[in-house]
């Protein structure tokens, strides 16, 4: 069975957004960034939420982007190897290959995804790993902290549930970025 992996980048303070909507405070890291493409290659199926895919999408549809560096071209290559599924009620197509939309959060046919897939899948969004996370859906989360404190805007781990991790493994960048694998034991209930 494969694992739904939630991965983020999250301030100290655990945002993943300052209070405006904006993540401009992640300094570009180019350890962290090889780090993250290496953990996409093992990765069968991204699920997104839309604004989420919609950020991410220009590592398919802008070549200019990729061009940039073998780092950025590595990545866009991970990217675009992996199946991707988009939630939401707004988009009317989506712009990349090996993508499907879905109007709807379906925990069911999350599970059924999970028993069949090949390789693990990754979830990103808050607001969709948040409906995963409550639907006892998510294996692991991965957190890539930042060394800053952005003072408020979207949680990156869902509000108004407990849930227990277990710490799998941590690994320190030299610019003070920590990542830390967490196994979840599960939630213990609304609060």
């Amino acid at each position: 069975m494969a694992k739904l992996i939630y991965v983020t980048n999250v301030s100290l303070d655990g945002y993943i957004e300052d209070e405006s909507g904006a993540f401009d405070w992640l300094p570009r890291d180019d350890e962290v960034f090889a780090f993250t493409t290496n953990l996409l290659r093992s990765v069968g199926t991204f699920l997104y939420g839309r604004r989420l895919y919609e950020m991410m999408a220009v590592w398919e549809t802008d070549a200019a982007l990729a061009a940039q560096s073998g780092l950025t071209a590595d990545f866009a290559s991970a990217w675009q190897a992996a199946d991707k599924i988009v939630y939401s009620t707004t988009l009317t197509e989506v712009s990349t290959a090996a993508t499907s939309l879905e109007r709807r959060f379906d925990p069911a046919a999350v599970r059924q995804l999970k028993a069949t897939a090949g390789r693990d899948i990754t979830i990103g969004g808050a607001n969709l790993a948040a409906q995963a996370m409550r639907a006892g859906l998510v294996d692991e989360c991965q957190l890539f902290v930042w060394p800053v404190a952005v003072g408020g805007g979207k949680p990156g781990l869902p509000t108004g549930v407990r849930t227990d991790f277990a710490l799998l493994d941590e690994r320190r960048f030299p610019t003070g970025v920590v990542h830390l694998r967490y196994r979840l034991l599960g939630h213990q209930g609304v609060l």
